[in-house]
């Protein structure tokens, strides 16, 4: 099976292009070159995991629009019109929202908070548009995604607990989905293969909190780091910081059992097999 794979020196692209570059064909394009420079011979199946992405600060919603929307539209129409068969999406359990006290499901209504959320919803509705009998369209959303490489929010959490002799994060009883990024480009693997189309989660197998996972890093990390309560950090954040805050204290999780018998699909990794994982690339990268 030969592919078009966009993103593949990202996070998740370069983990995706080192697990199964044997398994396909691929070939890589820069989705920061105009798309008139992209030359489409025999490739079965498009999978597009580029994009403009939240944590980007300071990006305007005409940006996210024009990258995520705009652009993604203008490759499927030219894919499509060369033959391409297949179209992968990734997506976001951004274009849910933001936090949920019941589990997200392939079929919650959607009801993006920001600019980025509603740019991959936009765009996941364009595509599915394009869908006919000889073009099928296959969307993943993804929570926080963790492992080697790891950028952003995830990075600078084990940064900070790397660095720290105690830490105010002890107590916190909140649900968040996570999927380590080998768990993600197994399921990508299998959706390819599959061929199926329509909308999947990607998730580790359970959920877990802020408390249990910097507990899971600091174990990983073979440290003493003491977490305590501070219910009044929780009243500032909430306050003065409502993302962060949301991120630390509150609910986002999933219920892919639709996406899991769909594809009869296991995870390969545990969450503490992961963070392990992630955290010995992340010493190595101390040395």
């Amino acid at each position: 099976m030969r592919l078009l794979l966009t993103g593949a020196t990202g996070f998740i692209g370069s983990s995706f292009y080192a697990s199964y570059h044997d398994s396909f064909t691929i070939e890589t394009f820069s989705f920061q070159k105009e798309l008139s420079s992209l030359s489409i011979h025999n490739i079965d199946t498009l999978v597009h995991l580029s994009a403009l992405v939240h944590q980007m600060d300071g990006a305007l919603e005409s940006a996210y629009k024009e990258v995520n929307v705009t652009k993604t539209i203008d490759l499927a129409q030219k894919v499509k019109a060369a033959g391409v068969k297949h179209f992968v999406f990734m997506s976001s359990v951004k274009v849910y929202g933001e936090e949920s006290t019941i589990p997200y499901s392939e079929t919650t209504p959607c009801h993006p908070k920001d600019p980025y959320g509603e740019s991959k919803l936009d765009a996941e509705k364009a595509l599915q548009a394009l869908e006919d009998e000889t073009f099928i369209v296959s969307i993943i959303r993804t929570p926080v995604v963790y492992g080697p490489r790891v950028k952003a929010n995830i990075l600078k959490l084990v940064q900070l607990t790397d660095r720290s002799m105690a830490l105010p994060f002890g107590d916190i009883n909140n649900r968040r989905s996570m999927v380590y990024v080998e768990n993600l480009t197994h399921l990508l693997s299998e959706v390819i293969v599959q061929q199926k189309a329509g909308i999947f989660l990607a998730s580790d197998d359970t959920p877990i909190s802020t408390t249990e996972l910097i507990h899971s890093i600091v174990n990983a990390l073979h440290k003493k780091v003491f977490l305590f309560s501070f219910p009044l950090l929780k009243l500032i954040l909430k306050q003065f910081k409502p993302s962060l805050h949301q991120r630390l204290y509150e609910d986002l999780f999933i219920d892919n059992t639709y996406t899991r018998e769909q594809l009869h699909l296991e995870n390969p990794y545990s969450t503490q097999e992961g963070i392990a994982k992630m955290i010995i690339w992340y010493k190595d990268q101390q040395k």
